[in-house]
């Protein structure tokens, strides 16, 4: 992994903490959330405050995920927010922190400058010893607070003085007043300056899990579904419709098409579908390529032709139709017919723009394991996790197009790729019922008299 980290391709982004101040703070928050701490004098935190420094020290790489389902997170800065998310266990977890952390940063500013925050993503399952018992994760709040209790404190101290204003003896209450200002002296001004947080919780419709192999959790669809990455046997019966393993391939083609979900690349707006595809089979050529032992170093779409002929009789069936695609597409060849169970059919798709593209198209860099760039942007745990079995000249080739093609220009690349993606960040939130349409513009009591 180490030509991965010296090109920031791994563990990139970390915010460092390197400053005696802020490690007590850290410390503070670790041993209110888990009674431990770290002797550590520098080390690099994530969005969520986990360090793999301080995971190694405590030989724990969940000690902020206890049992890699309800997330704790510990803020220095809101600077955290566009860092990433180690050790995922759950795809919607960094959306919810990054949502979190836009939407009270004033608040967050004014906290963190005097403290550490620190919280928990909360759910209703403590353990996820079954598959099943996923399917009981129905919403995820966020709770937060400093280590001394500040946004508690000033909650309690706005109740006073609401308390003080309503009380026509409150000048007179010594009791409460002295009350009222011992808080202050730890809260401030929350009259002027209100700390509080907001509450925020979070519906958890469609995500896709760490556990069990890997599962993809489609409840909010039209035609719900799981599809998992080990054997459906292995996960037993659960509480939806339909259960897919990455096998069923038509299936999966067909959920994905029942519920409106992809687009063929080539139907794509505003991308040059041909250049994507050449560059999804010059990822073939490499791998076939790096298996055959060739040194890729330095790599240029001439020598991956060039290599390509050399190894024609060695290319997969998914390169195969990928070029009778792009024939058709630049050469006026025949339509290629490319079904679901085409080695190559799930390479022609993308997400549609919805909300749950980013989901979807970290299902498809799964199903297209070879194309190595969309695994890398869509998702790298598995990204790290096959890098790790491939031949080292496949490891070099990739770490050196990622850093040239990739690293250079994220965003246009994500865009020209996928396109809309600002509004996808976006997680659904769950509110609470408004009070106006629940009793009324008029009140409870005009209702009742209508």
């Amino acid at each position: 992994m180490h030509r991965l980290i010296e090109k920031g391709l791994m563990f990139g982004n970390l915010i460092r903490v390197d400053s005696p101040v802020l490690v007590e703070r850290y410390n503070r928050a670790l041993k209110h959330l888990s009674g431990r701490e770290t002797k550590l004098d520098v080390f690099h935190i994530d969005i969520s405050g986990y360090s793999p420094e301080v995971g190694d020290e405590l030989d724990d790489p969940l000690y902020l995920n206890h049992r890699g389902v309800n997330r704790q997170f510990i803020l220095l800065s809101t600077d955290q927010a566009t860092a990433p998310l180690l050790n995922a266990k759950f795809s919607t977890s960094r959306g919810i922190l990054r949502q979190f952390i836009e939407d009270n940063r004033a608040e967050l500013f004014a906290l963190t400058a005097r403290d550490a925050v620190a919280g928990e993503l909360v759910n209703s399952v403590y353990v996820a010893d079954t598959p099943a018992k996923l399917f009981d994760i129905r919403k995820v709040a966020v709770e937060a607070d400093t280590t001394t209790g500040t946004v508690a404190a000033a909650a309690k101290l706005g109740t006073l003085i609401d308390r003080f204003k309503d009380d026509p003896d409150g000048w007179y209450d010594d009791v409460l007043i002295a009350e009222m200002i011992g808080m202050a002296k730890q809260t401030g001004d929350v009259v002027r300056n209100p700390v509080a947080l907001q509450q925020m919780s979070f519906a958890q419709d469609n995500f896709w899990t760490d556990h069990f192999g890997g599962m993809y959790v489609f409840r909010g669809v039209a035609h719900p579904a799981v599809i998992t990455a080990a054997p459906k046997e292995d996960v037993g019966d659960l509480p939806i419709p339909f259960t897919f393993d990455f096998q069923d391939r038509s299936a999966i083609a067909k959920f994905l098409t029942l519920n409106d979900l992809v687009e063929p690349i080539m139907d794509a707006r505003g991308v040059d579908a041909a250049a994507i595809l050449h560059q999804k089979m010059d990822f073939i050529v490499a791998s076939v390529a790096a298996e055959m032992q060739e040194d890729l170093a330095g790599a240029t779409r001439r020598d991956l032709r060039r290599l390509g002929r050399r190894y024609a009789d060695k290319l997969p069936e998914a390169w195969q139709g990928l070029a009778a695609l792009v024939r058709w597409a630049e050469e006026d060849g025949p339509w290629p017919t490319i079904t679901s169970e085409h080695p190559a059919y799930f390479y022609t798709l993308r997400a549609k723009a919805h909300p749950d593209a980013d989901l979807v198209n970290m299902l498809l860099s799964e199903l297209t394991p070879l194309d190595i760039r969309q695994l890398f942007i869509c998702h790298k745990e598995v990204f790290y996790r096959t890098y790790a079995d491939w031949p080292d000249e496949k490891r070099a080739y990739v770490v050196d197009f990622l850093d040239r093609e990739y690293q250079v220009d994220k965003a246009g690349t994500r865009k020209a790729l996928f396109g809309h993606e600002a509004p996808m960040t976006e997680l659904p939130r769950v509110t609470q019922p408004d009070l106006i349409a629940r009793v009324g513009p008029w009140g409870a009591l005009a209702r009742g008299r209508r």
